[in-house]
């Protein structure tokens, strides 16, 4: 079949679901332009010869767009920035809303190009009744990525193609072998990009200028309970690694940037039942128009179980968030994300 105005750019990582991605794109018919973003100096190209290596073979265009400037300023100095002050952030929600769905964008007007495309395992649906885009979750739950695109606004769902969203990962790389392309069996990418090893407090202290002094332990009264080597090396819920021991599990609590202080509590005392979120996107509606409590599903992090919410508009882009159910370990940096069955609602930082 011919599309009409078929040009899609696609963001090609040299993984085999991007690379599958461009196959099945070319098969429905559009014309599909390769673009590998470099985001970070790995110290090897071999990202950018896999995505190339996959073009030559489907006789697509290919192109390298050097994007590390824009990620460093976009994406790492917000990752230090929230660490800094005693927050966990989640990257991938940043380099999506500014990177793949940010520059991206840009590139495509640059190269005539009508289409987006990512390697994503989500799909993008338009609702006939409403007239609006919506995202919905991918056929296979266990890679579902819809989490981290919840900033997407309904002028970019409406140039966004995601091909791979009825597919199981097996039935990919299956794909890819089928046509021959030699990344069927290459790994699946790290959580994190910019940190392969995954050693997130190593990459802060090696690779960036953070400050991160020693300060002290508190119970929630303030009280002083022994010195902690930097805010850096502590997550919301951490149990083991210390460095102080009592004569039962103590559990970090809270952790404040201001003062450099982090609070050890008990078991029970990570479980909240309330939460504040800033920089709210929903995108099956406009947040304006929520005027009275909406109920829906919620997810505390990317791996967590869809929790009952029910939701108040504060304003300038705020919401409370009231759990039917207390949740532990809420993580402030963290994105809370809402769901209405399998529809993407949209969601906001935790705060």
């Amino acid at each position: 079949m011919k599309i009409e105005n078929n040009r899609v750019l696609l963001g090609m990582s040299g993984g085999v679901d991007s690379s599958v991605a461009a196959y099945l794109l070319k098969k429905q018919g559009y014309d599909v332009v390769g673009v590998h973003m470099k985001l970070w100096d790995s110290g090897d190209n071999k990202h950018i010869n896999d995505a190339k290596k996959v073009c030559d073979s489907l006789g697509i265009e290919f192109h390298v767009v050097d994007l590390q400037n824009e990620f460093k300023n976009k994406v790492i100095k917000n990752f230090v920035r929230e660490y800094e002050m005693g927050r966990t952030p989640n990257p991938c929600v940043f380099c999506n809303k500014n990177i793949k769905f940010g520059d991206l964008f840009k590139k495509a007007d640059e190269l005539n190009c009508k289409y987006i495309s990512t390697g994503h395992y989500a799909l993008c649906l338009k609702n006939e009744e409403t007239g609006r885009y919506e995202i919905h979750r991918a056929d296979n739950d266990h890679k579902d990525q819809t989490y981290v695109l919840y900033n997407l606004t309904q002028d970019k769902l409406a140039r966004t193609l995601f091909p791979i969203g009825h597919y199981d990962k097996p039935r990919i790389r299956e794909i890819a072998k089928e046509i021959g392309l030699e990344v069927h069996n290459k790994p699946d990418s790290q959580d994190i990009c910019f940190i392969p090893d995954q050693d997130y407090e190593r990459f802060l202290r090696e690779k960036t200028n953070i400050k991160s002094d020693k300060g002290h332990f508190v119970d929630s009264e303030g009280n002083d309970l022994g010195e902690h080597k930097g805010i850096i090396s502590y997550t919301i819920g951490q149990r083991k690694g210390l460095g102080v021991t009592f004569g039962k599990p103590k559990y970090v609590i809270d952790i404040n940037g201001k003062d450099n202080t982090i609070v050890l509590g008990d078991n029970e005392d990570l479980f909240k039942n309330e939460l504040e979120a800033s920089n709210v996107n929903f995108i099956p509606f406009s947040i304006d128009e929520v005027k009275d409590k909406i109920v829906y599903d919620a997810k505390i992090r990317y791996s967590a179980k869809p929790a009952r919410v029910t939701i108040t508009n504060l304003g300038d882009d705020k919401i409370n968030v009231v759990f039917d159910e207390p949740q532990r370990a809420i993580t402030k940096g963290q994105s809370i994300v809402f769901y209405d069955g399998d529809i993407l609602v949209g969601g906001g930082i935790i705060e």
